[in-house]
């Protein structure tokens, strides 16, 4: 992979005429740094949202070696790339043959579940194993969440009951898992999570091995500005201590946009200008999706290209290159007010989803990835005042 010391070195030189993306591995060790230093218990990187394998090892490298992975080609990207890296199979619904190729190819124990059906299949494609970690995945209210999670997985509160004294049966150690939803806003949603875990511990009078207290963690945003991180660990900390169990479980959380989304940058050029739209050539569907499909707002910024940008700013739209009209980014994206065709454009806190949303519709698909050691446009970690973002 190339590398250039920042993004104007980089098209200053290459003067892309296709998209391409950059990758900052000094943001991830920066991420990866501040959860080490403050989640107390491990950390799994949500392999879905970046899985370059330039960011799989970064992050491995950084510490973080355990990875929360979906399906088994996820399975076999973490071996190939990491043999002795410990893979936990949290997808609550997966196929009998993935489940056995899993566990009997590729060393799989942990298995995340939310009906009894899936514990069975987990118990058959196993041939009835005695050293599986079974987690039983919680429905949780997701109020606070951009994208809420709970429609599609997760056993009702009065369900987890069976399954979690039917999986203590059948398995070597059983945790209690949730998911507070993708970019959460609010930390209290992980306080909800770990009372109703603390809930089900006393109707079933099991203390699991392990809480998994999921994803969520946000990024920051020009629209979406959260509490610091640490405000999030103090509430899962607080809310931990006040189950005032005697054996204490193992903590797990799965980060993957706080970890990887500062890191990534897509650089466009403006293909033309109509008045407030820009039409680009990169959208919808390359690695502009959480824009056009989620309206996530994204900070922009134009790259010096040899004349004067304007200091007045002003509020555009995009259009993608293609040619369904779906492909739009309604934003507002701020950007120099004079900004015209031929100029480049870049787009952050893209590191998360950018790369995995990406199609060749319309034959519009670009894979040029390169490197480089500047800071992102917007960080949690270097926010202004606000020392308990910085890694220690």
């Amino acid at each position: 992979m190339q590398k250039f010391n920042s993004v104007d070195e980089l098209v200053n030189n290459t003067r892309p005429v296709d998209p391409i993306y950059c990758i900052r591995p000094n943001s991830i060790k920066t991420a990866c740094g501040w959860f080490k230093n403050n989640f107390p218990g491990k950390i799994l990187y949500a392999v879905k949202t970046n899985p370059i394998e330039k960011v799989i090892k970064c992050i491995a490298e950084n510490g973080i070696n355990r990875f929360d992975v979906a399906s088994i080609n996820e399975i076999k990207l973490i071996k190939k790339i990491l043999p002795e890296a410990r893979a936990y199979y949290m997808n609550t619904v997966k196929s009998r043959e993935h489940i056995k190729e899993a566990y009997f190819n590729y060393n799989i124990r942990d298995f995340a579940l939310d009906t009894k059906d899936e514990l069975q299949k987990i118990i058959e494609a196993t041939n009835g194993a005695k050293d599986l970690t079974l987690y039983i995945r919680v429905s949780i209210s997701n109020e606070h969440a951009e994208i809420d999670l709970s429609q599609k997985f997760g056993a009702l509160p009065g369900e987890a009951l069976g399954l979690l004294r039917l999986a203590k049966a059948h398995s070597k150690k059983v945790g209690l898992s949730f998911h507070v939803g993708s970019q959460c806003m609010h930390p209290i949603s992980y306080a909800k999570g770990i009372r109703e875990v603390g809930n089900i511990i006393k109707k079933t009078k099991i203390v699991p091995d392990i809480i998994n207290v999921g994803g969520g963690f946000p990024s920051i945003y020009p629209d979406l500005n959260p509490q610091p991180l640490i405000n999030y660990i103090e509430e899962i900390k607080k809310a931990f201590d006040n189950l005032k169990l005697e054996n204490k479980p193992e903590l797990l959380c799965e980060p993957g946009r706080s970890l990887v989304a500062e890191s990534g940058s897509s650089i466009v050029k403006v293909v033309l200008r109509k008045k407030q739209k820009i039409y680009i050539n990169d959208g919808t569907y390359g690695s502009l999706f959480d824009a056009g499909v989620l309206n996530f707002i994204l900070p922009t910024r134009m790259i010096p290209n040899g004349r004067a940008s304007s200091k007045k700013l002003t509020s555009f739209s995009l259009y993608g290159p293609t040619c369904d009209s779906a492909d739009f980014m309604k934003g507002p994206f701020v950007l120099p007010k004079n900004i015209k065709e031929g100029d480049y454009i870049e787009i952050g806190q893209l590191g998360a989803y950018a790369l995995t949303f990406r199609t060749q519709f319309n034959g519009f698909y670009s894979d040029k990835i390169f490197e480089v050691n500047d800071k992102p446009i917007m960080s949690m970690y270097e926010k202004d005042n606000a020392s308990s973002y910085l890694v220690a």
